[in-house]
């Protein structure tokens, strides 16, 4: 019982939360103290959850293990393996929440996936780490736990997926890696973080105006496999051959890389315009780090065809599509997708 002044209350039940473990970095061991090197996905989720000191006193844990890979071997199968078992487990009335550990280099793609077709408001965070649990001041325990205080915040209910590391909160749509070895890696480049978290103390800033997890039209309930698309990586003097092979090998949508405002050369341009008028979808994304691609800005969308990405790097475009041509391939309603998630 806890004493509040001349009034007496029950004391709350601890939040249950449940640690899916995928792997990576945040699970890596070194074979040496001094080397670069490192084996992703050494240690199962139990030995993570026990080198987090104080872990208990924020919730009753329980850990499975989905996957056991270095994130650059995530592939559509896990995708949907592991958002099956995400809704599954909010399913369960005794569960407040999920902590997904998961290595860095796809992060911010698997967390932007569960962010459309999670469906239940209840809490999900992703959290990794730059150093291999066996390295000098490794941060991944200081991530887990910074994540499961996140996961039992109330605060945290709605807002979709989130993504904590190095004390700092991030939508999953807004995520990208930035570095490849700093514990600063991750940035939310053009709206900003979601809040900070500091020894499990957290802050809100702004809410996120996009669709995401109960008010997203995608579900994987009926998916057995994702359609295929493919970025391509626009350069100066780019040829139309990746995408030729792109389309002649089965590509249902194709997102451009592109320079500047995702442009692209005059020979990329017309390949572009001739898979469009086929039936591949195609969404002109950039390559730079931050600003929009704005549609009919440099290139008549309209005419051609395209899909523009707004906000959406090339990697959380082709994430987008992926889902977007399970429902059509009109350009159109997936233009108005790109728009609202």
């Amino acid at each position: 019982m806890l004493c509040t002044g001349a009034s007496t209350v029950q004391a709350a039940d601890p939040p249950s939360i449940r640690v899916l473990a995928t792997g990576g970095t945040i699970a890596g061991a070194q074979a040496s103290a001094t080397g670069y090197g490192y084996k992703s996905g050494a240690y199962d989720v139990n030995v993570l959850l026990k080198a987090v000191p104080n872990l208990d006193q924020l919730a009753v844990i329980t850990g499975e293990q989905v996957a056991n890979i270095g994130s650059q071997d995530m592939s559509d199968e896990i995708w949907l393996k592991l958002a099956r078992r995400v809704n599954a487990v909010l399913a369960e009335p005794g569960t407040d929440g999920v902590l997904i550990t998961h290595g860095t280099d796809t992060l911010e793609e698997t967390s932007y996936f569960l962010s459309l077709v999670t469906k239940s408001d209840k809490p999900v965070v992703l959290v990794g780490s730059m150093r291999p649990a066996t390295a000098t001041s490794a941060d991944g325990p200081g991530n887990i736990y910074n994540g499961v205080a996140v996961a039992t915040n109330p605060g945290a209910k709605g807002k979709g997926t989130l993504v904590v590391l190095n004390d700092t909160i991030h939508y999953a749509r807004n995520v990208v890696k930035t570095d490849t070895t700093s514990v600063q890696a991750f940035e939310s480049i053009n709206r900003g973080p979601a809040g900070r978290v500091n020894t499990g103390k957290i802050f809100w800033f702004e809410p996120m105006d996009k669709q995401l997890g109960e008010a997203s039209e995608f579900s994987v309930d009926m998916l057995d496999q994702l359609p295929r698309v493919d970025i391509i990586y626009a350069h100066a003097n780019m040829s139309a051959d990746l995408i030729e092979a792109a389309v002649k090998n089965g590509a249902k949508g194709i997102v451009v890389a592109g320079v500047g405002d995702g442009n692209v050369t005059t020979p990329a341009l017309d390949a572009l315009a001739k898979a469009a008028k086929g039936g591949v979808v195609v969404v002109r994304s950039t390559r730079l780090p931050s600003g929009i691609v704005l549609r009919n800005n440099e290139v008549n969308d309209d005419e051609k065809g395209f899909v523009v990405s707004g906000e959406l790097n090339p990697a959380k475009s082709r994430v987008l599509l992926q889902l977007a041509l399970t429902k059509t391939s009109d350009p159109v309603l997936i233009q108005r997708m790109f728009y609202e998630y």
